[in-house]
């Protein structure tokens, strides 16, 4: 019952670039509680496949028509967002570490505060 009302309270007062962060906050606290235990638990697996999917929705929506960011602006995001997808691939492979995931979430944090 609480949970409801401070979700719908959080609606009200949030705005999009708010929610945007909150979400990334969120993902990348999951990245940096799995960064060492890289590939020994399902939290590593979770935690990047949270972050991918976070990127591939993004990737979704700045592809849609109705998008208003400029085109300069969705092409850097768009390719970013292939490369995070590419990474995680690499990443759950044991080929690279998520750091630079991390990385990547922080900046577009900065980006939206």
């Amino acid at each position: 019952m609480y949970t409801q009302s401070y979700q719908a309270t959080q609606a009200i007062t949030e705005g999009p670039r708010q929610t945007e962060y909150r979400l990334f906050a969120l993902v990348t606290r999951s990245l940096m509680d799995a960064e060492d235990k890289e590939h020994s638990d399902k939290q590593f697996y979770g935690a990047v496949d949270w972050n991918r999917r976070l990127w591939s929705t993004l990737q979704f929506d700045l592809a849609a028509e109705d998008n208003l960011l400029p085109d300069e602006l969705k092409a850097k995001l768009l390719s970013l967002a292939i490369w995070v997808d590419k990474h995680s691939s690499l990443a759950m492979k044991g080929k690279a570490r998520i750091a630079p995931l991390i990385s990547v979430n922080r900046s577009i944090m900065e980006g939206l505060t």
